[in-house]
Formats: C-alpha cells, sequence, structure tokens
C-alpha cells in the first residue's frame, strides 16, 4: 500500500525557498519518516514527518481524524506544531486510521517516531494486526554488539547469494565533500550502516559522490562491477561519434512550373483633334506680341489639363488613408479621382480622308512676270512654320493604348485634349 510514498524531482526538494506551504508539505516529510510495506492487507506504521530539511523533532497539535475512522485524498490528518509554524499534514490516497499511538498535545516527537497505524482502505480492521515499531527495533539493533547480531538486510542478500563487497584492507574513501542524496541516506540509514560502513563503499558518481547503486553494491544486492559499468555506458553515451556518418545526397526536388504572369489586355482609344483654333491663336500671338509659341507647348500644356482629376481605373486598389475615411464616411464628400500621366500619340490627317476632295494647288508665280510687271509686289512676308513633322493644321489622330481597366479613363483624357484644343486655347496661353 502507497498511502502517503510520494516520488517527487531532486530538482523540487531544493528549489522551494518560495513555494506555497502546501507544496512544502509534498516535497519534504515522505521521504525519511513514512514507510510502506510490500505485503497486501497489512497495517502499516505512520511515522513523524520532517516538514523541513533542519527539523529533528515536532509536537502534535490534534488529530483531525479518529481512529477508525475513513479518510479519503486530500483529508487533514493532523495538525503538527514545530518551533517555526503550524502546518496540516494532508493523505495522498484513501484509508483508514487504525490506531493513534500518539495522542493530541505529545510534545518533543522524534522525526520518524510511529504516531499511529494506517491500513488501506476497505480492510477489515480487526482482522489487521498492528506492526512491529521499526524505529524502535533499529534502535535496538545499534545497541547489540554486531557479531551477535544478524542484519534484516544481510539475511535477504545472503538468500540471494550476495555478499558485502567492502574495499580493500587499509583503504578508505575519501570523506563526501557535499551531502548524501536523500535517497542514499534513506537506504544507509534503512539499513543501520554508519560512518565507517560508508568509508569502505566505493563512490562512483560526479565528483565522488555517493551513489545508491555504491550502497547496493556493499551490501550485496548488486554486482559490485555494476555501478561501475553503468558509469563506463554513461560517459561513453555522452559524447556522439560521428566519424561514420555520411552526408546524404540531396534529394531531387521536381520545381514546379512557373506561371507567367498574364499579360494584361490592350485597348486602343483614338479621338479627332482639330488644332486650327491653336494655329489660328499661334498666328494672332507671333503678330501681336512678336513671340513665337511652338505647337508642342500648346500639346503639352493641353496634356496637363487634361490629366487632371481623371476618374479612378476598375481595378483600383485603395490606399491606407482613403481605407480610413471610408471607415469615416468621407469618401463620399469629394470626388473619387487621380491625376493622370498620359501623353497621347498624334498622327495627321490628309484632308482628303475627312473632306474626300483633294486641296488645289497655290498658283506659282512667274519669274519673268513678277520682272516685267510695273507694280511693285511686296515680298511675300515669312512666316514660321506653325507646326511640326507629322502634325497637320487640320484635324490630327490622337490615340492611347492603355489597359483594359483604364479605357474610361482614357476617353475622358482625350475629350479634356479635345476640349482645350479646339474650344479653350487661350487657357493655354495664360
Amino acid at each position: 500500500m502507497q498511502l502517503l510514498e510520494v516520488r517527487i524531482p531532486y530538482s523540487m526538494q531544493h528549489s522551494d525557498s518560495h513555494a506555497p506551504l502546501s507544496l512544502l508539505l509534498l516535497t519534504r516529510y515522505y521521504l525519511p519518516g513514512f514507510r510502506t510495506s510490500a505485503a497486501s492487507l497489512a497495517a502499516q506504521n505512520f511515522t513523524m514527518p520532517a516538514l523541513s530539511p533542519t527539523m529533528t523533532e515536532g509536537n502534535i497539535a490534534s488529530w483531525k481524524v479518529k481512529e477508525g475512522d475513513s479518510f479519503s485524498a486530500g483529508d487533514v490528518l493532523l495538525e503538527i506544531e514545530t518551533d517555526k509554524a503550524s502546518m496540516d499534514v494532508e493523505a495522498q490516497e484513501d484509508g483508514i486510521l487504525m490506531k493513534i499511538m500518539q495522542g493530541d498535545s505529545s510534545k518533543g516527537i522524534q522525526v520518524g517516531t510511529r504516531i499511529g497505524v494506517i491500513a488501506e482502505s476497505g480492510d477489515d480492521i480487526s482482522q489487521l494486526e498492528i506492526p512491529a515499531d521499526e524505529k524502535s527495533a533499529l534502535d535496538a539493533k545499534k545497541d547489540t554488539p554486531a557479531e551477535k547480531e544478524e542484519p534484516k538486510q544481510a539475511a535477504s542478500s545472503e538468500q540471494a547469494g550476495g555478499q558485502k563487497q567492502p574495499r580493500k584492507s587499509g583503504e578508505k574513501a575519501p570523506p563526501q565533500k557535499y551531502p548524501l542524496y536523500p535517497s542514499v541516506a534513506h537506504l544507509i540509514k534503512e539499513n543501520g550502516l554508519d560512518e565507517s560502513a560508508i568509508s569502505e563503499m566505493t563512490p562512483t558518481g560526479p565528483a565522488g559522490r555517493l551513489l545508491k547503486g555504491d550502497v547496493l553494491a556493499y551490501l550485496g544486492t548488486v554486482s559490485p562491477s555494476r555501478p561501475e559499468d553503468i558509469m563506463k555506458r554513461f560517459n561513453h553515451n555522452s559524447h556522439l561519434d560521428l566519424s561514420n556518418i555520411k552526408i546524404a545526397a540531396p534529394k531531387k526536388t521536381h520545381k514546379a512550373p512557373v506561371k507567367e504572369a498574364p499579360i494584361p489586355e490592350k485597348r486602343l482609344v483614338s479621338l479627332p483633334v482639330s488644332l486650327a483654333a491653336v494655329i489660328e491663336l499661334q498666328a494672332k500671338t507671333e503678330d501681336t506680341l512678336g513671340t513665337f509659341i511652338p505647337l508642342s507647348t500648346f500639346l503639352e500644356r493641353a496634356a496637363e489639363v487634361a490629366n487632371d482629376a481623371l476618374p479612378l481605373p476598375s481595378n483600383y486598389k485603395p490606399t491606407a488613408n482613403e481605407l480610413f475615411n471610408q471607415v469615416l464616411g468621407l469618401d463620399k464628400v469629394g470626388v473619387q479621382a487621380s491625376r493622370g500621366r498620359y501623353l497621347p500619340q498624334i498622327a495627321a490627317l490628309p484632308p482628303s480622308s475627312l473632306t474626300g476632295v483633294a486641296p488645289k494647288p497655290k498658283a506659282k508665280v512667274d519669274i519673268i512676270d513678277f520682272l516685267a510687271s510695273s507694280t511693285k509686289v511686296s515680298p511675300p512676308k515669312t512666316r514660321r512654320a506653325p507646326t511640326q513633322p507629322g502634325v497637320s493644321t487640320g484635324t490630327n489622330f490622337f490615340s492611347l493604348t492603355v489597359p483594359k481597366d483604364e479605357e474610361k479613363r482614357a476617353k475622358v483624357f482625350l475629350q479634356r485634349m479635345k476640349t482645350v484644343l479646339e474650344s479653350k486655347p487661350g487657357k493655354l496661353v495664360l
């Protein structure tokens, strides 16, 4: 029956300076205090637990469970007082309190002394015998000469065919620099070993520390060479041998075919625009102000005016600021537009393509008639060419090649250029 025995990591036992009180009870009083028996349907001694590493004795303030009463895991069995605090002892499993050996207000009870007897839940305590006090038997064994006494552990070891394996005569182990592990101290105390026996043991732990296997080897429970064999195996496995490991060949990866980005569909947008008004304004400006403005300047200024505040493309993605304005409802206040960057291609159209009649050629003046004429004819006034190559003074063909999503936007741009160049060319001079 494993009623109040708990196995806990060693690191937890030494890191509880800031742990709650309930955790202190779980980490300290089981190892030196409680002992269990492997026999079934047998009562077990309940000893005074050590509630701290320095505790040697304690007082029983009161029992919370009476004799013959059953208890469940988590129930408080009794309250123990020390010189530092009063703490409750809780049960870890279900059971029955068979007998109270140390009643309420008992003082100065040494750690490990039997204070009660407990049984498993469901046992008939009337059919159980109260076990002997192990601490009293151990004290009596210490007072008896060693040659007249045969230790219990030695008898069991002889039945298994093992014998104690002391160190060679005259050879002693170096003194322990560190405290014994709790499991080692418990095993030594359980077998009644003293300092002289410890000095005969061969420590195989790190920094010469004594391990539980060393004590078992001394008692003959295990082979004397087993602790050393285990240590050799640990040391061998602590270093990984990579000399025989070969680098694996890289796996062949099949590259997925890269899908080319779809080519956006292009649209051609065109519009006929007459430059007659611009040519007329150009001539007036030169005659009046004596300043010649190239036709390219008129076209550049017209493109700037037409690019201002164009409708958004159909695939337009709003910016972060525009999304925020949509949340606030500010997107409905102003017109959704942006500035364009269009520059049209211009192709001159011959007059016959619009009127169907070829222009009449001008009559050439004969040089003989000019010299023989009595009237003085003033030479024609030279004027700069009003147009640039590829541009007609009449109707021209303005076109843009744009993605399908910007077709409507491009049409608005060309319509604005047509309006400015044909109806309002004066705005381009101011």
